[in-house]
């Protein structure tokens, strides 16, 4: 294990039906490199993943988005899946969460379908980013530059597009939590 971010803290935010690689993905690559990591969510106990179309893992919740403590975050992560996207994003508390973080500066990295909760929280306004390509109209109808790159670094904001390309997304979230 890197101590490269001993001392720093993620917090990914899931509801159930996250895309399960997009979560572990990066939770591994911060754990290896010395962060402590927390999983934030609607409800309290635990919440399941899935593998593309079919369910997955349960994991453990560390707090609810209500819960959390906004300052004790260094970096918010966004896993997508489509189910876990489309429920998040109309969840208030998890719009207050990103933009709270985003207003400190704090990096917000997010994955596929994590996107859609920029959008509705109005982050996408004026930033260049990326997604899964069924976001793009989405994210240009919320005033967003999409491209089709494997990661997009837009000041704090860290995106990608799908599980493929999960290794330049952990590559540059940890890059903008060392500092």
């Amino acid at each position: 294990m890197s101590a490269q971010l001993n001392g720093k803290r993620v917090a990914i935010l899931v509801t159930d039906g996250f895309e399960q690689v997009e979560l572990t993905g990066p939770r591994d690559a911060l754990k290896q490199s010395g962060a402590v990591v927390d999983i934030l969510s609607d409800k309290a106990g635990s919440v399941r993943g899935w593998h593309h179309d079919k369910p997955a893992d349960a994991f453990a919740v560390d707090a609810t988005f209500d819960d959390a403590q906004r300052d004790l975050y260094d970096a918010l992560v966004l896993p997508g899946g489509v189910q876990n996207s489309d429920t998040i994003r109309l969840i208030p508390e998890a719009q207050q969460l990103v933009k709270s973080h985003d207003a400190a500066g704090k990096p917000l990295a997010v994955i596929c379908h994590g996107a859609w909760l920029l959008v509705s929280s109005g982050l996408a306004k004026g930033k260049r980013m990326t997604s899964y390509k069924t976001l793009q109209d989405d994210i240009r109808n919320a005033g967003g530059n999409w491209v089709d790159e494997k990661v997009v670094v837009d000041g704090n904001l860290i995106t990608s597009r799908q599980p493929d390309d999960i290794p330049a997304f952990n590559e540059q979230l940890l890059k903008a939590l060392a500092g």
